[in-house]
């Protein structure tokens, strides 16, 4: 999406996965028709105006039959995980240009008294977040009847993790990225700002070069044929989160006539574009950062304060102001600034269950301490307590800058837009705006723009939104479920990003069921 506002992983991928628990919704009662935005901005684009993405063939090409007839080489890892290497062509025009690998994990069907339904290839989302953590987090943790019927299968998209990774920036590189100021209002700051987004895009284009053309969801997605065919599947059985959700509709699109059964949580809407997308991603967290706002004045003690959840929003903004001007100690060498400050906030949105670890990273910040905000910034961008940062950045812009064109294309262009992005966020607006300039300065051309996604026969197709999502914003659900020809809405009205195996039994007993018989939820089915 951006340079710091992906539309994330479910839950922060795996990190936040494991925080996550039961949900209810914890902020106000809300219309799901008109919940999970930030007011004035739009749920959906206009999808009668972008092309329809059309099919392949269902016919394998010729040059493309021996990566459907290779074989895959399983062998132990991870502890009980069977893990392989499969090969797929770099570029599917010149498929004889050559090769690239992609890492595959599998947690076999235990089988515990439920008829075996074949493999469900599961994807967490990002662009960027590996499929292969994931599925050793699903293998041990999804609902036990999903657990025992399907064989739990991780890919890494290309560019991602263990399938040649996109490289960008070293470590010490990553940590200035992060830390440059995201709200620019000085030339001189703007400056900075963009020549910070130039070097991460000459870095990707120097230790990346060949692949960056490559990476695009369309390329993932025929990529996903390849393993279905070699998993042994007539039909793709698929659950995707945030992101995943792109991906997955995005397969359905090409090969209506090979879904299965998939589930898209979290959903992304695929008419909009990077404008659209990246203005109403700043809605989604207002609305989330409102409903957290609300929840922490209720439960007293607040560091927001004790009255408003407007007034709650002017502290945020006047702690965003003194973190600009005078940066917090953290107890390490790096400070505490805006930019990673409100990554910090942001992240906790994905997540109820760490809106107490940000109260008290607030609280700290309030009695001068940045330490708690700092580590909720480092979960965001997967930097690990030795400075290690994970390719999930690097990645999530590659396929990003490739999937749609940018933003924006210029700052004076940022500076015309502002207002659209502060009316839909006054708290993270303006980072969301000036994030956009990323893919302005990426070294390979967009070749992606938005579509409609019907996927004209395909079986029944579960989307799962929530109404105050704070990454892929509710009405982007509703947009994809209507544009998919046999799409079917079930809505979480509550909190988080995503929904499915985060402990609601409503919405895990309809996925389940719709995972093990085929039978959608009931039309306008809400769980509360």
């Amino acid at each position: 999406m951006s340079r710091l506002r992906r539309a994330a992983t479910a839950a922060l991928v795996v990190a936040g996965l494991a925080l996550s628990g039961c949900t209810s919704g914890s902020g106000p009662a809300s219309d799901p028709a008109s919940a999970g935005v930030g007011a004035g901005s739009p749920t959906s684009g206009d999808a009668a105006s972008a092309p329809v993405l059309q099919p392949l063939s269902a016919a394998i090409p010729a040059d493309l039959e021996h990566y459907y007839r290779q074989r895959l080489s399983w062998h132990s890892c991870d502890g009980s995980f069977q893990c392989a290497t499969m090969a797929v062509p770099l570029d599917y025009a010149s498929p004889g240009a050559g090769d690239i690998s992609l890492g595959v994990v599998r947690s076999p069907a235990a089988g515990q008294g439920y008829q075996p339904l074949g493999s469900l290839l599961i994807n967490p989302g990002g662009p960027g977040g590996s499929a292969v953590q994931y599925a050793e987090y699903a293998a041990q943790t999804f609902p036990a009847p999903v657990r025992d019927s399907y064989s739990i299968v991780g890919v890494d998209p290309r560019g991602v993790g263990r399938s040649t990774p996109i490289e960008c920036l070293t470590n010490q590189q990553m940590d200035a990225f992060t830390a440059v100021d995201s709200t620019p209002t000085t030339t001189a700051q703007v400056d900075r700002l963009v020549a910070a987004d130039k070097e991460f895009a000459q870095g990707c284009e120097k230790l990346s070069g060949k692949l960056l053309a490559h990476v695009s969801t369309i390329d993932a997605a025929r990529d996903m044929d390849i393993l279905r065919a070699l998993l042994g599947d007539p039909r793709l059985n698929y659950l995707g989160k945030s992101y995943g959700t792109f991906l997955g509709a995005t397969y359905a699109g090409l090969f209506p006539s090979r879904v299965g059964r998939m589930v898209l949580d979290g959903a992304m809407n695929p008419s909009l574009d990077s404008l659209q997308m990246n203005s109403q991603q700043a809605g989604g967290f207002e609305t989330a950062f409102n409903a957290f706002a609300r929840n922490c004045l209720d439960l007293g003690s607040c560091p927001l304060g004790s009255g408003s959840v407007q007034a709650a929003d002017r502290k945020l903004d006047d702690l965003f102001t003194s973190l600009n001007i005078k940066p917090l100690p953290t107890g390490q060498p790096r400070a505490l600034d805006e930019a990673l400050g409100m990554t910090g906030v942001i992240a906790a949105m994905y997540d109820q269950e760490q809106w107490p670890q940000l109260r008290a990273a607030l609280s700290e910040a309030e009695q001068g301490n940045g330490a708690g905000l700092l580590a909720l910034s480092d979960q965001y961008y997967e930097r690990d307590s030795s400075g290690h940062y994970s390719n999930l950045m690097y990645a999530n812009a590659a396929v990003n800058c490739l999937d749609l064109p940018s933003a924006a294309t210029d700052p004076a262009q940022v500076e015309q837009q502002l207002a659209t992005y502060e009316q839909a966020s006054p708290e993270f607006g303006a980072s969301l705006a000036w994030s956009g300039l990323t893919c302005a300065y990426w070294p390979v051309k967009a070749t992606g723009s938005p579509r409609t996604i019907p996927a004209k026969g395909a079986g029944p197709i579960l989307v799962v939104g929530t109404t105050r999502d704070p990454a892929t914003p509710y009405g982007w659900a509703q947009a994809l479920a209507a544009q998919l020809d046999s799409g079917t809405l079930l809505t979480y009205n509550g909190d988080g990003h995503t929904a499915y195996a985060r402990g609601d039994q409503c919405i895990d007993g309809a996925v389940n069921t719709y995972l093990l018989t085929g039978r959608t939820p009931a039309k306008g089915t809400v769980c509360q």
